[in-house]
């Protein structure tokens, strides 16, 4: 690896693949309370789901871990998945969703260049659901560098984008 390599700017990550205990309990969460469309099957062990009509931005199976317990928190593995927003608004009626639902977020943070809300799905893998400020509002150092921070979001202000 002598040769300095890197990746595309345009690269994306294109989807998400999770080991799931429960098919239907993880598509009454993904589907069900987060708005995603069920695009296929595989039988009764996965599932493909999608914002737009995309082939699948998520998948589920239970091809490994049907009816397994979550994994330790305290453990190598997926940290969160992050599910971006178009604006800002879009995030606030996520948010009143999980709201009228009552499920339990587990944080909500203002990144600078972002805003987000943190829950686990039903087999406690990490769900970040969030939007991007317009990259010119993003804060940045003296060097031009980005200035991330975590600071607590007022989860009322966020609302009222629904006014």
């Amino acid at each position: 690896m002598a040769d300095p390599y890197q990746i595309p700017s345009n690269t994306r990550i294109g989807h998400v693949h999770l080991k799931v205990s429960d098919l239907q309990q993880s598509l009454d969460f993904y589907c069900g309370l987060l708005g995603f469309e069920l695009i296929t099957t595989y039988g009764d062990q996965a599932a493909f789901i999608s914002a737009g009509g995309y082939h699948h931005h998520i998948g589920l199976n239970t091809w490994q871990s049907k009816g397994a317990p979550p994994a330790p928190r305290k453990s190598t593995g997926l940290f969160h998945t992050a599910i971006l927003y178009p604006t800002r608004k879009d995030l606030a009626e996520i948010l009143q969703r999980l709201i009228d639902a009552d499920y339990q977020l587990s944080g909500a943070s203002d990144h600078g260049v972002s805003e987000a809300l943190y829950l686990d799905d039903p087999d406690q893998n990490g769900v970040e659901l969030y939007w991007d400020r317009p990259e010119n509002e993003w804060p940045r150092n003296e060097d031009g560098s980005l200035n991330m921070f975590t600071k607590v979001l007022d989860l009322q202000d966020l609302l009222n984008e629904l006014e």
